[in-house]
């Protein structure tokens, strides 16, 4: 039997989505282990002079907790 834990993490980056999706895990497995999925929650851009700035997501983390 496994059990799951889920938590929500933010992530940015200047980039695109799929790196600030990146950087969600990469910084989450620092500390967090057997991540099992990531689920994008929210995405969001913010603007300055009408470029994106800044790519924002809101995601939930799963992972494996093991004894």
């Amino acid at each position: 039997m496994s059990v799951l834990k889920v938590i929500e993490v933010l992530g940015n980056s200047t980039v695109s989505f799929d790196d600030a999706v990146k950087n969600v895990v990469t910084e989450a497995s620092k500390t967090v282990k057997n991540i099992k999925s990531v689920y994008v929650k929210d995405m969001q851009a913010t603007v300055n002079n009408n470029q994106v700035a800044e790519y924002r997501v809101t995601t939930k983390v799963t992972f494996a907790i093991t004894a």
